[in-house]
């Protein structure tokens, strides 16, 4: 007889096989009743709906929705194309959302199709889809991506509504800013004779820098005489450097959140402090608050590492080879880890102390406390030599939030854009708490964003005139959602709060 831990394994080579062909969303007729049971109860499944699943991780708590958000995007395309068919696609307003490159999990999906029963289907963690009948994306204005049925960006900016532009201006303005031209938008705007959306999209265009798009769509249009009134559909005009000339999405979406968030960090964090000239005394407060740092931050990541393990890393009397406490080896590793990234960001320390422009030090330095991070761990064997290479080479999840970080090619694009909004950047505090939010919000490496986020905060507050500050593990919770809000909210606000409340009770 077959024992519990041979039955799960044929199981799971169910579930293997299914994933191998792609699926994500897997329906109850894909299992047996006895393996959908047993993978359930395992917790590597979990259910979205009556008769549809998701694989999910063993040990994920109640109530848990990083396997659903993981998911959703994929659970979604496969879901409607077994609903519908081909006869579907997502709304205007969520395909625009979607080209300028953000994959947050919306609260609600707007899904057109010419079967829809226009209702909603309620699915996990408050997420649902709503259906509608609607004129749907098809031919030339059909764009499949990832499974994804959306309106082409040009069909996209001619349906929604001026509330879009109001309520979504980063999304808007992102997707205008990569048109390099408006030949492909003209002859829709000129086919369909939408004198409406041209005038709007004209001002638009201009709002954002591009006044010869925004010129050729009014010529056009009046050629053709149509009555063409221009309209400015955002509340403000923001240029747009490089608009119709840098064509990824996630450039123009990280410039504009910098643009956009600044103006609240300013008004909420507390101003710059003259630099102390003894540099050798802020370096000894960095020795003296180090184990209080290293097991808050480390805590925060979720290592079981004790003020004890961190002070015998730092002493040299860690031993794994002879102390059989210190074979605990992960969580010792990344306390070693630690200790060496940390000694690496004192040097930064020093030479902003010193007067060195405190971006151009993060961007020679940054790669330096990530290998440093993780070399320990790479020499034990523990991880591929490969990820001290540099940035991540595929898709990563934040657990148990909605905030979808970007595309391995995207995150190659915006580093050296945050580089260059760091070195740019007059203002300290702006430095401080968006120098940290933007770097998480790219999320650049496999492991270790937080960590290092949280370095490069404080060679920031260095160079501030600002003491070293610990986020605490008894503010992961408050810290969390402070960043949850401004990533799909695209709100500062909480986290400039934070970060400032957390420095002034150091």
């Amino acid at each position: 007889m077959a024992s519990a831990a041979e039955k799960l394994a044929s199981s799971l080579e169910e579930l293997k096989a299914l994933q191998s062909k792609g699926a994500v969303a897997i329906r109850s007729s894909n299992l047996s009743r006895t393996h959908r049971e047993r993978l359930l109860k395992s917790g590597f499944l979990k259910e979205v709906m009556k008769g549809w699943y998701v694989p999910s991780r063993p040990g994920e708590g109640t109530g848990e929705s990083t396997a659903w958000y993981t998911s959703f995007w994929d659970f979604c395309a496969q879901y409607l194309s077994e609903r519908f068919g081909d006869d579907w696609s997502l709304s205007p307003e969520q395909s625009l959302i979607l080209h300028a490159g953000d994959t947050t999990v919306p609260q609600q999906l707007l899904v057109r199709a010419p079967k829809a029963g226009n209702s909603r289907t309620d699915l996990p963690h408050n997420t649902s889809l709503f259906e509608t009948k609607a004129v749907i994306a098809h031919g030339q204005g059909l764009k499949i991506r990832n499974g994804l049925r959306l309106f082409g960006a040009e069909d996209a900016l001619i349906l929604v509504p001026e509330a879009f532009f109001q309520n979504h201006p980063t999304e808007a303005r992102t997707v205008l800013a990569i048109m390099p031209d408006a030949s492909q938008l003209l002859g829709k705007l000129l086919d369909g004779g939408h004198t409406r959306a041209a005038g709007r999209l004209a001002g638009a265009f201009r709002s954002i820098g591009s006044e010869k798009i925004a010129d050729e769509i009014l010529s056009a249009m009046r050629a053709a005489s149509h009555d063409v009134r221009e309209i400015n559909p955002f509340e403000q005009s923001i240029a747009m450097p490089n608009a119709g000339r840098v064509t990824s999405p996630h450039v123009h979406r990280i410039r504009l959140k910098w643009d956009s968030m600044r103006g609240d960090v300013i008004a909420l964090f507390p101003k710059a402090q003259p630099i102390a000239n003894d540099v050798e005394a802020y370096l000894q407060q960095m020795d003296d608050i180090y184990v209080t740092d290293a097991y808050h931050s480390l805590s925060i990541e979720g290592y079981r590492v004790s003020p004890e393990l961190i002070e015998k890393v730092r002493s040299g009397t860690w031993n794994p080879e002879d102390d059989a406490e210190d074979r605990v080896l992960k969580d010792a590793l990344a306390a070693r880890g630690y200790w060496e990234a940390f000694q690496r960001v004192k040097e930064s320390v020093r030479a902003v102390l010193q007067g060195a422009d405190a971006g151009e030090v993060a961007e020679r330095d940054l790669s330096d406390w990530y290998r440093s991070l993780f070399a320990p761990s790479v020499t034990a064997g523990i991880l591929k030599a490969s990820q001290l290479a540099g940035y991540r080479t595929s898709p990563v999840y934040i657990r148990q939030s909605q905030h979808v970080p970007m595309s391995v090619e995207a995150v190659r694009d915006c580093m050296p854009v945050f580089f260059d909004l760091l070195k740019a950047e007059q203002n300290p505090a702006v430095r401080i708490v968006l120098g940290h939010f933007i770097f998480v919000f790219i999320h650049p490496f496999l492991d270790g964003n937080g960590r290092i986020a949280r370095f490069l905060m404080n060679v920031m507050m260095a160079a501030a005139g600002h003491p070293w500050t610990v986020v605490r593990v008894e503010q992961r919770a408050d810290y969390m959602r402070a960043l949850e809000t401004a990533s799909v909210q695209g709100d500062i606000r909480p986290f400039a709060t934070f970060l400032a409340e957390t420095r002034a009770a150091q």
